[in-house]
């Protein structure tokens, strides 16, 4: 199975480092989350496809990734630099932090709790696995049962960010960067 990234330290990276543009830190508890629902929604998105090599268990708390929560258990490690991700993987990144990134560690933990998928990995006991399976049965319902359940509608996911012109226009928008010294226009 592909996977839109490198390393799941690449997604990690792109929240930490998004959360403090956003002048926020970061709790491990709501990264794991958003990690959680990114790959959900990304496989559910993507059919077939993994956002990331990651595999996730129960704590006590809800969704962790084993490897993450060691690697991350004193701090961002200072000797590991991630790769970069592509457009289409910001962009989808980018809707699960301002669909989800509002919320604290706690809010999302019990938003997340009565999730079928975890509910029921809960219910085997603690370090079991949650299935990719499972998540994307979940997550990939139609919009209607999405508002039934409480849950995002998968296609708000994958939406272009919008925005409104000074005259009421929805436009798309995307992020600036500026081109190299040197280069002409």
């Amino acid at each position: 199975m592909p996977f839109a990234v490198k390393s799941t330290l690449d997604v990690v990276f792109w929240f930490t480092d998004r959360a403090l543009n956003d002048r926020e830190y970061i709790q491990p508890q709501k990264l794991h989350r958003l990690m959680f629902l990114a790959q959900a929604y990304y496989s559910v998105a993507f059919p077939g496809r993994k956002l990331m090599p990651a595999t996730f268990v129960t704590d006590s708390l809800g969704p962790v990734e084993p490897t993450v929560f060691h690697t991350f258990a004193y701090g961002r490690p200072h000797m590991v630099e991630g790769n970069q991700v592509s457009a289409t993987v910001t962009q989808f990144l980018d809707s699960i932090w301002r669909r989800f990134g509002q919320y604290s560690a706690e809010q999302l933990n019990k938003k997340m709790a009565d999730h079928v998928p975890i509910a029921e990995a809960m219910a085997k006991g603690l370090g079991e696995e949650i299935t990719l399976a499972a998540m994307v049965k979940y997550y990939g319902v139609d919009a209607a049962a999405a508002k039934k359940a409480g849950i995002a509608a998968p296609t708000e996911m994958v939406r272009p960010r919008l925005m409104r012109s000074q005259d009421g226009k929805a436009v798309a928008v995307k992020s600036w960067t500026p081109k190299a010294l040197g280069t002409k226009p």
